[in-house]
């Protein structure tokens, strides 16, 4: 379903489009003034709504105080807010706690929140779904329903934030969903987010994952953002990555190394590539020296997950000292590696399991 009308506006850039006129929260300062000037109403309205939307995070106008009564009444007919609500939440004993969120169209996506010695981080959703079937991912089960507006997706911080009462200083797009096939809508999210009148997240503490995206991974290097990017890869060779992730028949290691290598050297940033190890598939020594072969030379860094079992595979978490000799070849290599940080296994974290599960499964 498209959610945004392809209009191009002066200093946004041509690749990201207009908001949908009723949309008011995926707008960003300028938009919003031209939107209020229209209504008749005055400049300082614009900057006193900006607030309210991408900093307070409201869900509904009557939470906007200083703004008349009939106002309010105006703007729940004229622009509805896409909010989203706690549908089921769970905590993990390691603190780590996973959202199952309703949309305003009923869709329902999965948020988890990450505590860290430096604050909180969201893995947040971009899509209702996702098309791109990884074999190894529970959230390509059903497919990809819709893409979410940037408002869909910032909506999941606030919803977060007011839950917990915290404040979320990182945000990753890793969640349901290729953020790359719903580039527009992500470019627009990382521009409210980052900016310093709203949640004033630095564009370094924004990071985005894609599966592989050739077309996507090039359109964002014009951007040249200070997000980090994140590329799923778990094999280093075709015939193997074709089968756990089918976008490598699209776009093969051939297009996408070069790809990424033009990103790190357009945006000057390091690339982390994601590399989920699965016992007996692609964690052999074999495995471990084509992939340092293949990133030789590329400001990289590994990112080893021992995979989440998920409902949808028989796909198991390789050995602790597979794990261990995996990472030194890379290392003895001269590629920066290291094993991820397992968070939130005891309420199935991986994204794409809380929304196809029992209801009875909750915290």
């Amino acid at each position: 379903m498209k959610q945004e009308a392809r209009e191009e506006i002066p200093g946004v850039g041509a690749s990201i489009a207009r908001p949908l006129s009723s949309d008011i929260a995926s707008m960003n300062l300028a938009e919003l003034r031209e939107a209020l000037r229209g209504e008749g109403l005055p400049e300082y309205r614009a900057a006193q709504i900006f607030g309210w939307l991408q900093q307070k995070g409201i869900a509904d106008w009557d939470e906007a105080s200083n703004l008349p009564k009939a106002l309010r009444e105006r703007f729940k007919a004229l622009y509805p807010i896409r909010s989203c609500a706690v549908e089921r939440k769970q905590i993990s004993g390691d603190g780590t706690v996973k959202y199952l969120f309703r949309l305003h169209d009923g869709e329902r996506v999965e948020s988890v929140l990450l505590r860290y010695g430096h604050g909180y981080s969201l893995c947040v959703s971009s899509q209702a779904g996702c098309a791109r079937g990884c074999v190894f991912c529970a959230s390509t089960v059903g497919g990809c329903k819709r893409s979410l507006s940037a408002s869909e997706i910032s909506a999941q911080i606030h919803a977060a934030q007011r839950d917990l009462n915290i404040k979320v200083g990182h945000t990753v797009l890793m969640g349901m969903g290729e953020p790359l096939d719903n580039l527009d809508n992500v470019l627009r999210f990382i521009e409210l987010v980052t900016d310093e009148n709203g949640l004033n997240i630095s564009g370094r503490s924004v990071s985005l994952s894609t599966c592989g995206v050739v077309p996507g991974i090039r359109k964002l290097a014009e951007h040249r953002l200070g997000l980090t990017l994140s590329v799923s890869l778990h094999a280093a060779e075709d015939e193997l990555r074709s089968r756990l992730m089918p976008v490598n028949r699209q776009y093969p290691l051939a297009q996408l190394i070069p790809a990424c290598r033009d990103y790190a050297k357009a945006t000057g940033r390091r690339i982390s590539f994601e590399y989920a190890l699965l016992r007996g598939v692609n964690d052999s020594p074999v495995q471990a020296q084509k992939l340092a072969t293949l990133l030789r030379g590329m400001p990289a860094h590994v990112n080893l997950i021992p995979i989440n079992p998920s409902s949808k595979g028989t796909f198991l978490p390789s050995e602790p000292k597979v794990i261990a000799a995996f990472r030194g070849t890379l290392e003895r290599a001269g590629l920066n590696a290291t094993v991820r940080r397992t968070l939130g296994r005891d309420i199935d974290a991986a994204c794409g399991q809380l929304r196809r599960a029992p209801p009875g499964r909750r915290s």
